[in-house]
């Protein structure tokens, strides 16, 4: 439950920036953020020496941390927030933005506000994805609006802003999140879902410059990174179908007994689906026994359904092999959710 106190007079608002190879812009928005009361905190992560002079102009309105090397946007966020914690007193807020100019002052002191209201959740400044978004950032956000939604069962309309504010009283557990690159961000918003930290959301204004050409996201390489999980499991269980259907075709062909031969092969399927799972996909360090054993009682309610599935599909007149796909394609849904959340569930870092 979130935690609303009254407006603080003396709270110290820092904004948080990291940047790698930023454009001149980037000055004119630290010199914003000082004139409007921040203290403006720059994490310079490996941009090289033809970004120093945009960092030396900079630091007139900012304190300029530095990586010697690129490490990513995750790890630059880490060091902001850490040296926050040592050079500052609580209590304070930290605004998160981009160094491309995105986010306008005016909406990040409306972020910082809700967070001061808010001081136990984290604030999210969320863009409206109309027509005159750029299509790969609309579509990226449908996407992973799509998978957070079915992965923590929380509505989120912009996963990917870079717009976020939290009070002191977070930075241990943004500190503890995994993830050194664009995945932090995701992997921040599954964390405090899954930790019933609560998830405001405040609409701000929509700035693409140049059509977002600035961004330095990686279309395929960070996506990959942002949904590795969900991807490993759809490999695994795609491995397991393979095997499943390819058993349950031989079978149904040998014997001409399919309710039988999907019987089978389920079963032989799921030793295999388990240890994929158990092992590469969710990695959990729990027992396995007790892994195995809801494992092995959620298998056993899936084959049930899939049983019943089948068979009423068959009753329709579907063809054996068309039915035993839809059937598959129905519960994958199902079992990823009760996996991820029960199954294999790690353990919750302590902070």
């Amino acid at each position: 439950m979130e935690r609303v106190i009254g407006m603080q007079t003396q709270i110290n608002r820092i904004v948080l920036i990291p940047a790698y190879q930023p454009e001149e812009r980037l000055v004119t928005l630290a010199a914003e953020l000082h004139e409007n009361g921040f203290t403006v905190v720059i994490v310079d992560d490996g941009s090289g020496d033809d970004f120093a002079a945009i960092f030396d102009k900079a630091s007139g309105h900012a304190v300029i941390l530095h990586h010697p090397e690129n490490r990513g946007k995750g790890a630059a966020l880490k060091t902001g927030i850490s040296a926050i914690r040592e050079r500052f007193a609580a209590p304070y807020i930290i605004v998160t933005a981009d160094a491309d100019g995105q986010h306008t002052p005016t909406d990040i002191l409306r972020v910082s506000y809700t967070a001061e209201l808010y001081r136990d959740a984290l604030v999210l400044g969320s863009r409206g994805f109309d027509k005159d978004v750029p299509l790969r950032s609309r579509f990226g956000n449908s996407l992973t609006r799509l998978v957070f939604r079915l992965s923590t069962g929380v509505r989120v309309e912009d996963t990917q802003t870079g717009l976020r504010a939290f009070s002191d009283e977070l930075t241990d557990r943004m500190l503890a999140v995994s993830g050194d690159r664009y995945e932090y961000e995701m992997n921040v918003l599954l964390e405090f879902a899954k930790g019933g930290i609560p998830i405001r959301e405040l609409r701000i204004e929509t700035v693409y410059l140049n059509g977002n050409a600035s961004s330095h996201f990686h279309p395929l390489r960070d996506s990959c990174r942002i949904y590795k999980e969900i991807l490993k499991f759809s490999l695994s269980s795609f491995v397991s179908f393979l095997t499943d259907y390819g058993l349950f075709c031989l079978l149904s062909a040998l014997t001409g007994m399919p309710l039988v031969s999907n019987i089978i092969a389920r079963v032989l399927s799921a030793g295999l689906n388990f240890t994929l799972n158990h092992r590469l996909v969710f990695e959990s360090r729990e027992n396995v026994l007790h892994s195995a054993v809801r494992y092995f009682a959620l298998a056993a309610a899936i084959l049930v359904c899939n049983t019943l599935l089948l068979k009423g599909l068959l009753a329709l007149g579907c063809k054996a092999f068309l039915a035993k796909l839809l059937t598959e394609l129905l519960l994958f849904t199902v079992s990823y959710l009760v996996q991820h959340h029960f199954v294999f569930r790690k353990e919750r870092k302590k902070v």
